[in-house]
């Protein structure tokens, strides 16, 4: 509340004709506006949501007990992950060079991150579920079929045991944006199946060789 004192009357106090101006004080009380910026201040801190962290989570499967539990993968495209944003990659079932069978070896070929590395691997392994998903959205925007079925019916498709799997694999010296990054490219490709698991012994072995 603003508050205007005058603390003399004016007057000659005493001196015979001189007339002095009227000194007037002004003194303006806070008190309100401080009592209202708590007020506010006190309002927003017990009304305000704190931003919690996005986190992604990643569900891995139980390790099995006895090595022969571990079911082969069907068309598996798998990206191994190292230094200086290097990537290789492999298709199929990993093939040690003393296999018993005398089937060639397994050899890991380099990518990158580019247009024309991962990006068009996985276009072209993912060819089958990325039409079959183009006809579903033909037929979605005909107006053929609800929106909850074509939901429903991509997600099919992208988990068909037919359908295309991505392991990722790392190692101690790749880093976490890399792991993201090709993350972003399989929901971009509609790759929906894929996993992070480890990398074996084997691998590694084939990594350092071509990777230095």
């Amino acid at each position: 509340m603003a508050e205007v004192n005058t603390g003399d009357s004016g007057g000659d106090h005493g001196k015979k004709g001189k007339k002095r101006a009227k000194k007037s004080s002004t003194r303006i009380d806070m008190t309100p506006m401080v009592d209202l910026a708590f007020l506010l201040l006190t309002f927003f801190i017990l009304t305000s949501t704190f931003s919690k962290p996005k986190t992604m989570e990643i569900n891995f499967p139980a390790e099995p007990k006895d090595e022969s539990e571990r079911q082969k993968v069907n068309n598996a495209l798998t990206f191994i992950l190292t230094k200086e944003s290097k990537a290789f990659y492999y298709y199929g079932e990993f093939i040690s060079k003393d296999n018993k069978d005398g089937k060639p070896a397994t050899q890991i070929i380099k990518t990158d991150f580019s247009k024309d590395g991962i990006h068009k691997l996985l276009l072209e392994y993912n060819k089958k579920t990325r039409d079959e998903i183009a006809k579903l959205e033909d037929q979605y925007k005909k107006k053929q079929i609800a929106d909850t079925t074509y939901k429903r019916l991509a997600i099919k498709a992208k988990g068909d045991k037919a359908a295309l799997t991505v392991l990722i694999k790392a190692d101690d010296k790749a880093i976490y944006k890399n792991v993201i990054d090709l993350i972003d490219e399989l929901n971009i490709c509609l790759v929906g199946k894929y996993a992070v698991v480890d990398m074996m012994p084997a691998e590694l072995e084939l990594l350092q060789a071509a990777a230095n």
